[in-house]
């Protein structure tokens, strides 16, 4: 008995997600393990019907040989165990290779988001102390180049490697070491070649080196966005990677048979366990690269799951209200559909059978109006998994009418994402889910959501302070507001720094209200203020791609944003809605006054992370005036 309890402790301890990544090879090697539509095009052999629109693949065996090779030539360049490697670049299919890589030889994975001005860049890389930093091509590393020689940082890695070659003849990659200069850089590609010339003579490099790393080695340092300060270094090791993912998806159903359609920047902590679930359960991965490809990749990728952030659901809910109202009588059909759609909802939600009046309405409702929602998706969706911020309950409800499950869960870059999630099986919309795994759960008396899990960080990156004030015995402090329902679920009601207590006392949630004005198609973003003043007012953006065809219809001629969001047809369009949400809320809660901005909120002007969340305070002070005009 006492052998088997060591035996079960010594697994514990090398059990890692790339040790899962090799025993997925040797059971799936000739499956495909990742589809993508560009990058590595020169060193992939095409295979009859493999390619869509010229999507590449490959299978898991090639897979295992790419990273093998990119860890190889990373050990050539000096690579040793506990080294920080930074990654700025969207999310491809070469990322998810350096991360195996990277973390298959012993080294600290440090995700940086493409969107990130150079300040916060340059900040991450050397609070990381990183050694070796990739960024994504030339124009992005010539950005950085002149901030860093107009600021002159005191550190930079060691050395710079594009992940694209540079298409210009004259430059030269460069293996020296010493602090990077302008001219030091090396291509993934050339870092490819030194991995398999070193490959030859020790071909078993990547498999030993796997072995040599412990579940409570560090595995990976993710920035948090910065919505209230500067951004945190959050430790993870490997132990936390993989009880995450070892947990999760199966909870969820999830086999080596799905496909999924990969967009969220890898930076993010939710778009970094696609990548150990992939590998853990053995899934296709297909690779979006960009949102602006999001479209071409469904069609092409067929997923069967997808995990996204709120915003991309609100943005396909308001797409496919603009074209129901491209004509009365379409309008008319979509609201007859989605009736019949909400009556099946309800009878799932509840576990009981449809009747079978209901079930024949149900299928001519899909022919003639959701069966084209679900192509325009890839035609194969089982589920959808949404996290990083807050889901509407009426955006779930409405994707579930039209056959459509969003599968919301709950989780932080500290509990290295979810440590709550609805699952097919056991679901219930206005809630994130019940706890996963080993995770427990507990509320402190003002109601903030505490956390205990092997899912929870090691600490804070060399601050302790920090560490010390959220993780006491063991318990994290998640910041966020939030109560169990009576069967379990947890449902959050805010976030606890950004309740706003109005003059007259009342605690109002912002959260609340922005999902219930973003619910019209012709709202963009929503800002909630109204703390210490005597009721809450809403800063609104157009959504250019609905208000742009409605003002034609309209008969408005304007196109530029700035005389539209002063247009008073436009204004009367945004108020109705405004007064939609109201009817919703509390009287204390509802929106008093508003004001349409000229142009939306970005990541460029700080006013939202690069996860797309508001930073509030600097919304708050970027409108300031307008805010005081609204009292």
């Amino acid at each position: 008995m006492t052998n088997l309890k060591t035996n079960e402790m010594k697994h514990l301890m090398s059990d890692t997600v790339i040790r899962r990544f090799l025993e997925t090879v040797k059971r799936h090697p000739s499956k495909i393990a990742v589809r993508f539509s560009h990058g590595l095009k020169q060193r992939t052999r095409d295979r009859d019907g493999d390619q869509i629109e010229n999507w590449l693949s490959l299978t898991w065996e090639e897979y295992r040989q790419l990273v093998e090779s990119l860890a190889a030539g990373l050990q050539s360049m000096g690579l040793r165990k506990g080294d920080r490697v930074a990654i700025m670049s969207n999310s491809r299919v070469e990322w998810a290779a350096l991360d195996l890589a990277i973390m298959g030889l012993g080294g600290v994975t440090v995700p940086v988001y493409p969107s990130s001005p150079p300040a916060d860049v340059t900040f991450v890389l050397a609070n990381s102390n990183a050694k070796i930093f990739f960024v994504e091509d030339e124009d992005a590393l010539k950005k950085l180049r002149s901030f860093w020689e107009t600021k002159s940082p005191a550190r930079l890695p060691e050395k710079i490697a594009l992940i694209e070659t540079p298409m210009a003849a004259e430059t030269k990659s460069s293996q020296s070491g010493g602090k990077a200069s302008a001219a030091s850089f090396i291509t993934l590609d050339a870092i490819q070649k030194l991995g398999e010339t070193a490959l030859r003579s020790s071909p078993t490099l990547y498999s030993l080196a796997v072995n040599e790393v412990s579940a409570e080695d560090v595995a990976t340092i993710i920035y948090t966005s910065g919505t209230t300060g500067e951004p945190k270094g959050v430790v993870h090791t490997h132990a936390q990677a993989l009880s995450e993912v070892a947990e999760a998806f199966p909870l969820l159903g999830v086999s080596s048979n799905d496909v999924t359609l990969t967009f969220l920047p890898f930076a993010h902590v939710l778009g970094r366990i696609e990548i150990w679930g992939h590998v853990v359960i053995g899934y296709t991965m297909g690779f979006a690269e960009s949102l602006e490809r999001l479209k071409q990749g469904f069609l092409a990728i067929q997923p069967t799951l997808i995990v996204a952030v709120p915003r991309i659901f609100e943005k396909i809910h308001a797409g496919i209200l603009a074209q129901a109202d491209i004509s009365p009588l379409r309008r008319k059909a979509f609201d007859w559909a989605l009736g019949v759609g909400r009556q099946v909802s309800v009878f799932k939600q509840n576990k009981k059978a449809i009747p079978l009046d209901v079930a024949l309405r149900y299928a001519a409702a899909r022919k003639l109006v959701f069966d084209s929602i679900h192509e325009r998706l890839g035609g194969r969706l089982r589920f959808a998994v949404c996290g990083g911020a807050a889901l509407s309950r009426p955006i779930a409800e409405f994707f579930h009418a039209a056959g459509i499950l969003i599968l919301e869960g709950y989780g932080l870059t500290e509990t290295t994402a979810a440590v709550c999630v609805n699952t097919p099986f056991d679901y219930c919309f206005g809630t994130v889910g019940k706890p996963i795994g080993d995770v427990k759960i507990r509320f402190a008396d003002d109601g903030e959501i505490l956390i205990h899990s092997r899912k929870v960080m090691r600490e804070y990156l060399d601050d302790p302070k920090a560490t010390a004030e959220l993780l006491k015995d063991g318990w994290f402090s998640t910041g966020d507001i939030g109560e169990l329902d009576s069967k379990g679920h947890l449902i959050i009601t805010d976030r606890k720094k950004d309740l706003i207590k109005t003059a007259g006392g009342k605690y109002v949630a912002p959260q609340k209200l922005e999902g219930l004005v973003k619910l019209s198609p012709f709202i963009s973003n929503v800002h909630i203020h109204g703390d210490n003043r005597k009721y809450c007012i809403a800063l609104v953006t157009l959504a250019a791609e609905t208000v742009e065809p409605w003002a034609a219809e309209a008969g408005i001629s304007i196109t530029d944003s700035d005389s539209l969001s002063k247009h008073a047809k436009v204004k009367e369009l945004i108020r109705r809605s405004i007064a939609d949400a109201n009817s919703n809320l509390a009287p204390f809660e509802t929106i008093k006054n508003f004001a349409i901005l000229p142009k939306d909120f970005t990541i460029e002007a700080g006013e939202l992370t690069p996860s797309l969340k508001l930073k509030r305070k600097t919304v708050d002070q970027h409108y300031k005036e307008v805010i005081d005009s609204l009292y």
